[in-house]
Formats: C-alpha cells, structure tokens, sequence
C-alpha cells in the first residue's frame, strides 16, 4: 500500500501534535458558527438583534424569535465548545416562552467570560425577504455591539434575500464569530 504522506509531513505533523499535547494553554483564538431560522407569523412584533422592526409579521419562536440573537448565542457557545442554545434554554421549558433573547445571549457571554476568552468581532448574514435590513442595520449593529461589549466596527451586519431557496416565509441568520484568550 502506497504511503498517503510524504515522511516528513508525518513527522512534522506528529512534531505538532507533540507541541499542541504540552502546550498548557488553551488556544490564543477560537472561531465559532451559529445558525437559527424562524418562519414568520401574523400579529408579534419583529425583534432582529434586539431591534424591534416595523413589519406585518414577528417571527415565530418560543422566545422572542430573535433569529440574530440566537445564533450569536450558539456561535459563541460553540466557540468554547460549550452546549447549544436549545439544550441551556429549552423550547419545552415554559419560563422561555416569550423570553427576551439578549438574556441567551448575556449567558453565553458569561460562559465565554467564564472559559477565559473575549469576542474579538462577529459577522453575519441575515437572509429574508422582507423588510429590508439595510436601512435597520446600523441600529442592529449598535444593539449587537452593546450586547456584546465590542466597538461598533467589530460587528457585521449583511442582509441577502432568499431568492430560489423557498424560504420567504422565513428569517435565517448565520453568524461566525471570533474569541480570542485574555491575558
């Protein structure tokens, strides 16, 4: 059977799991991803990013359906390698029915905080049909970067429609975000 690697990339890749194995500290830096999606539903107010929108229709949620906020909450748990929103604030627990999100979102800070590490920035991409996120987005990016206590220009706020994908009554939201260790 042909060798798949050349020798000295396997000794170069066992140098470095030999490194990684003594190294005692965590990493330097940590990237998280989240997603979330809600349909829309009739007669609850709009909440993206902890901005209430004007529009006809909310999103469905047991919470508030802030589909921004959740998925900053499970990128930043992912992130630390921690649990999933929906396994720390069940959907079958009725003290989250009608939740405001920032509160996953503040626990997911303090579970970072609490794990050693500091947001450094996020990035997201909201994808819906309507309302159109560019005239709100300065508002959400202030909101997001309260929330998490980072500079305005650390957090990114993209809108797509959801052309071709089916998805119209619904809000979608991926969000990366990057940690890095405090000293």
């Amino acid at each position: 059977m042909p060798e798949l690697f050349a020798p000295e990339l396997k000794e170069r890749a066992h140098t470095l799991l030999r490194f990684h194995q003594m190294d005692p500290l965590p990493p330097q830096f940590r990237i998280g991803q989240g997603y979330d999606s809600h349909e829309f539903k009739l007669g609850i107010p709009l909440k993206i990013g902890g901005v209430i929108l004007p529009h006809s229709h909310g999103l469905g949620g047991h919470s508030d359906g802030d589909v921004l906020l959740h998925a900053i909450t499970d990128a930043l748990l992912g992130a630390i390698a921690g649990p999933d929103i929906g396994s720390l604030f069940p959907p079958s627990d009725s003290q989250w029915k009608g939740a405001d999100s920032s509160v996953f979102l503040r626990e997911a800070l303090k579970r970072v905080a609490a794990a050693g590490y500091a947001m450094v920035n996020l990035d997201s991409t909201l994808i819906l049909a309507a309302p159109k996120i560019g005239p709100h987005a300065a508002a959400i990016r202030e909101r997001v970067a309260t929330f998490c206590g980072v500079p305005n220009d650390c957090v990114g706020i993209k809108a797509k429609t959801p052309e071709g994908t089916g998805t119209d009554n619904a809000a979608i939201a991926h969000v990366t975000v990057l940690l890095r260790r405090r000293a």
